[in-house]
C-alpha cells in the first residue's frame, strides 16, 4: 500500500467493515508504540471528558475550595 502525493491512502475493505469505517466516517489519527493509529474519532463530550480525566487531580494549588471560593466571590 503506498500514500498518493495528496497523502491519501486506500484501507482495505475488511479492515473497514471489521472496524466500521463506513463513508463519512470521521477518523483521527493517534501516536501509537510503533507506528500511527488511525481510529473513529471520539465525539467533542468525549475527548473533554478524557481531558478532564487526566487532569483530575494534578493541581499544585496550596488553597483549599473553600479558600478559593471565597475569594473569586470576594468575600473576607
Amino acid at each position: 500500500m503506498r500514500i498518493t502525493q495528496k497523502g491519501q491512502v486506500t484501507i482495505p475493505q475488511g479492515m473497514r467493515e471489521r472496524f466500521g469505517l463506513g463513508p463519512h466516517t470521521e477518523v483521527e489519527f493517534a501516536n501509537g508504540e510503533n507506528g500511527v493509529i488511525i481510529r473513529p474519532a471520539r465525539s467533542e463530550k468525549a475527548r473533554f471528558r478524557s481531558w478532564l480525566e487526566k487532569a483530575k487531580g494534578s493541581s499544585t494549588a496550596a488553597e483549599t475550595t473553600d479558600s478559593i471560593m471565597r475569594l473569586t466571590r470576594g468575600e473576607d
